[in-house]
């Protein structure tokens, strides 16, 4: 009979000895918590430092486009402007359509 009273002090004694193995404690579970907030917190500052990198990039990339851009519309207005100059205009009219100014006697004034 002493065999079988042994059997629960065994287990009894298993259960004081590995406490962690039966339920964990709530330090423990602080601790795990604690770690995998950190590994989260790192995974968290490596991506958004990665989408930095990468949106800044990108913005360098359109400023420089921005300013491409910005000098060909200059170029344009420089050439809007050659194009457009009264004396250029007078001088394809009388070149091309062969216009002239009228002479004094050719001129009609009409009133209502």
């Amino acid at each position: 009979m002493s065999q079988g009273r042994s059997l629960p002090r065994t287990t009894k004694a298993l259960r004081a000895a590995w406490p962690l193995a039966w339920q964990p404690s709530w330090r423990l579970l602080l601790i795990v918590g604690l770690v995998l907030a950190c590994l989260l917190s790192a995974i968290a500052v490596i991506a958004t430092s990665h989408q930095t990198r990468a949106q800044y990039a990108r913005l360098q990339q359109l400023e420089r486009e921005r300013d491409q851009l910005q000098t060909e519309w200059g170029q344009l207005l420089l050439e809007e402007s050659a194009w457009s100059s009264p004396a250029r205009i007078e001088r394809l009219a009388v070149e091309r359509l062969e216009m002239r100014l009228p002479e004094v006697d050719e001129v009609e004034v009409i009133r209502p």
